[in-house]
């Protein structure tokens, strides 16, 4: 049975644009996949905690090795690298907050970048352990920034190092310009029928 993790990201929850794109996707891939599984993480609903030196030391340290209370701060990010593990294709709803990710995104990422479990080091650098997997991520900003900004090859950079290198983006721009607002929501509505 196929699973899609859905995470949206927007303060909003499922009412912010980002998390609206996100859903019909999941809703249209669940039409075509009958028997497949949708999965939902809300990181503005329950959100990751920020990474502090306690919870990496717990994280990097071997598991025969952890305290009680490491062992409970790993629990979350263990749950977190299953989920993602067990999904065939990944959907993000990633609104920009002041020119990025929302905070709440990056937390998770810290939560899912585990050495050895989702990437490992080697002579030629980083790879990426979570291979034949497909990711869908849907940027909403209030302004027109192209496809070329940093927060695009942030989120690609990140999935790739964790071994997605399969991305589809669709970018929903001008989201704080009344003039602009409904006709890109359109255009990124019928992409979405297009891809799911």
């Amino acid at each position: 049975m196929a699973t899609l993790l859905k995470i949206q990201t927007s303060l909003f929850q499922g009412d912010g644009q980002s998390s609206q794109l996100a859903e019909q996707f999941a809703r249209n891939w669940q039409a075509r996949n009958p028997d497949g599984r949708v999965v939902t993480r809300d990181l503005a609903a329950e959100p990751t905690p920020h990474l502090d030196s306690q919870r990496f030391q717990a994280f990097i340290t071997p598991p025969e090795e952890r305290t009680a209370e490491q062992q409970e701060m790993v629990k979350l990010s263990d749950s977190l690298v299953e989920e993602i593990t067990g999904a065939d294709v990944l959907v993000l709803g990633v609104p920009m907050y002041n020119f990025s990710i929302p905070s709440t995104l990056r937390a998770y990422f810290d939560h899912i970048a585990r050495a050895g479990i989702t990437f490992r080091y080697t002579p030629e650098g980083p790879e990426g352990l979570l291979k034949n997997k497909k990711a869908y991520v849907f940027i909403t900003r209030g302004g027109f920034y192209g496809e070329d900004h940093s927060q695009t090859a942030l989120l690609r950079q990140f999935l790739g190092f964790i071994g997605i290198d399969d991305v589809e983006f669709v970018h929903a721009e001008g989201m704080a310009i009344e003039d602009a607002r409904e006709g890109n929501l359109t255009a990124a509505r019928d992409r979405i029928a297009q891809l799911a």
